[in-house]
């Protein structure tokens, strides 16, 4: 029978393979995006947000099968906070009640390999508070000074530890509910290409994001790990950070955390 499956950022990268792979098996897909989507939204703010959640509940006729977000930005500023962060975790608390009613609900949001790197410890806490004020303060300061490059692994920090505080909830796992991250490595996108074009640039990103098996993602590579996790048949897999990335994470961090 299909399933209501609603994606966020469904109109490119990863969120655009995902929903062709999920409509190819016969899924229901109600796509969010900025523009384009099924449903347009911005969940950049609290009332786009709402507005969102509220319109992909009634599409789905209140009962949602699976919730992804692959919505987020790498455009260094106050955006990584309220879009990769809070347009998030607000969507995804707003939709608990229509996911609840599924019979077997899943929900996969799209980290990164990033929130293992350096982060701003202000901004992070801020975000675990659920106070979007004082962490877009502090994000702005983190520009003023020159660590706006620190706010992606920081949001993406944040998202992944919300994520293991919020799967053992209540009204999370004990309603049925599984919440995993899925943390890709460098994924190559239309926006990213260039970059690969230029042999300095690829020389820094494979120092720093080393992935020595295959290299480089596809985004359909990253969608097919989404696809088992936001599927009935993961049963009891919830609360993890499943790293999508050719061994980056284990090279990076060692055998010592796991």
């Amino acid at each position: 029978m299909p399933r209501n499956v609603v994606v966020t950022g469904s109109g490119s990268g990863i969120g655009a393979a995902l929903t062709a792979l999920l409509r190819a098996r016969g899924d229901r897909v109600i796509g969010v995006d900025l523009r384009g989507g099924d449903l347009d939204a911005d969940l950049s703010t609290p009332e786009g947000r709402a507005a969102a959640a509220g319109a992909a509940s009634r599409a789905a006729g209140s009962v949602v099968d699976a919730v992804v977000t692959c919505a987020g930005t790498a455009e260094p500023g106050r955006s990584m906070v309220t879009v990769n962060y809070f347009g998030t975790t607000e969507f995804l608390t707003a939709l608990r009640p229509a996911l609840a009613a599924a019979e077997r609900p899943r929900v996969v949001a799209i980290g990164s390999i990033s929130g293992t790197r350096t982060a701003d410890p202000d901004v992070v806490a801020a975000c675990l508070a659920g106070d979007e004020t004082t962490a877009l303060a502090h994000a702005d300061r983190a520009v003023a000074e020159g660590r706006a490059r620190q706010l992606y692994p920081s949001s993406k920090s944040a998202l992944a530890q919300w994520a293991r505080r919020t799967a053992v909830a209540e009204g999370w796992a004990d309603a049925g509910i599984a919440l995993n991250v899925v943390a890709p490595g460098i994924v190559l996108t239309q926006m990213s290409s260039g970059l690969f074009d230029d042999p300095g640039m690829r020389e820094v990103m494979d120092a720093a994001v080393p992935m020595p098996l295959n290299g480089y993602l596809e985004p359909e590579d990253v969608a097919r790990a989404v696809l088992f996790l936001a599927s009935e048949a993961n049963s009891h897999i919830t609360g993890q950070v499943v790293y999508v990335d050719g061994g980056a994470e284990a090279t990076l961090r060692g055998p010592g955390v796991f």
